[in-house]
C-alpha cells in the first residue's frame, strides 16, 4: 500500500504509527538488499515464502482461507520455487499450472477469487526470482524495480500529505490525492537518473522505464485497495508493525517485478531479463 494512503491530506499520523512504520522499514529494507545481494537459493527462498504469504492473505482478505486451501496453495507454490532454484522454469510453470487448478477446485464457491489469488501469488514469485537470475545484470535491475517502486510510495506519502487537494479514485481509496500520485510519479523519475549518472543504464530508457513502473505500480497499489474494499477489510493482515501486511506492502512490487520482467523478456529473453531491462 502506497504511504500516502496512511492518513487523509492535512492530517498528523499518530507518532506511535509513524514511528513503527520507519523501524520497520530500516529493518526490513537493508534485509531485503542483503538477500537481493547475495541471490541464488536464498532470494529464491525469501520470495518463496513471501508469495506463500501473499496467497494466504489474500485468501484471508476474500474470506476463502481454509485450511484446504491455504495448504494446497502453499505446497504448490513451495514446489514453484524449488524448481525455478535448480534451473527448471518449465517444471515450475506446469506445477503451477496443474496446481493452481486444484487450488481452484478445492476453492468451490470461491474459484474465481482464488484462482486470482493464486495467479498473483505465482506471477510475484516468477517475476522476482527471474529477474534477479540475470547473471550480469540481475541485481541492479532488481535494485532499480524495488527503488522506483519505494521512490514512488515515500513521494506520494509527502507530496500527498503536504499537498493534499483533489482525490485521485475516491470510491476505490478515499485517501489518495493527484498530487500524491504525481509526487510519486516525480520521485521515481530521480531513481532513473540516479542510476544513469552512476552510470548504470542510459538516462531516456531509465526514465522512460521508472515512468512506467511508477504507474503500474500505484495501479497495482489501487487495485489492491480495490479487493479490499470489494470484501470489507482494511489490512491484509498485521504481520509488518505499522504497515499492515504482506500485500499491503508489496502491492505495488508485485505490479511492477511483473512488468519489468515482461519488459526484459521481450528484450533480451526468459533467462536475461534483468539486461533487458537495463541495457539499451
Amino acid at each position: 500500500m502506497s504511504e500516502h494512503d496512511a492518513a487523509p491530506a492535512g492530517a498528523k499520523p499518530a507518532p506511535s504509527n509513524l514511528v513503527m512504520r520507519v523501524l520497520a522499514a530500516l529493518v526490513l529494507a537493508p534485509l531485503t538488499i542483503a538477500i537481493a545481494y547475495v541471490g541464488g537459493w536464498l532470494w529464491v527462498l525469501l520470495v518463496t515464502l513471501v508469495s506463500i504469504g501473499l496467497f494466504a492473505e489474500w485468501l484471508t482478505v476474500v474470506g476463502a482461507g481454509s485450511a484446504a486451501l491455504t495448504g494446497a496453495g502453499t505446497i504448490v507454490i513451495a514446489m514453484m520455487g524449488a524448481a525455478v532454484a535448480f534451473g527448471g522454469l518449465k517444471t515450475s510453470v506446469i506445477v503451477g499450472l496443474v496446481g493452481g487448478a486444484i487450488v481452484t477446485l478445492i476453492a468451490r464457491g470461491k474459484f474465481v477469487w482464488a484462482a486470482t489469488g493464486f495467479a498473483y501469488a505465482a506471477a510475484a514469485l516468477l517475476a522476482s526470482i527471474l529477474v534477479r537470475k540475470d547473471l550480469v545484470n540481475g541485481f541492479s535491475a532488481l535494485m532499480f524495480v524495488l527503488l522506483v517502486v519505494w521512490a514512488t510510495d515515500i513521494g506520494g506519502y509527502f507530496a500527498g500529505r503536504s499537498i493534499g487537494g483533489p482525490k485521485l479514485w475516491p470510491r476505490v481509496s478515499p485517501k489518495k490525492t493527484w498530487a500524491g500520485a504525481l509526487g510519486g510519479f516525480v520521485a521515481s523519475l530521480a531513481v532513473a537518473a540516479g542510476f544513469a549518472a552512476c552510470g548504470i543504464g542510459k538516462a531516456v530508457p531509465l526514465l522512460l522505464i521508472s515512468a512506467v513502473l511508477s504507474v503500474v505500480s500505484q495501479a497495482g497499489d489501487l487495485f489492491e485497495s480495490a479487493v479490499k474494499r470489494r470484501f470489507d477489510v482494511k489490512d491484509s493482515s498485521h504481520l509488518i508493525p505499522g504497515h499492515g501486511g504482506l500485500m499491503d506492502r508489496l502491492d505495488g512490487f508485485v505490479a511492477a517485478i511483473l512488468v519489468a520482467w515482461i519488459i526484459g523478456f521481450l528484450r533480451h529473453g526468459v533467462h536475461s531479463a534483468g539486461s533487458g531491462l537495463m541495457v539499451w
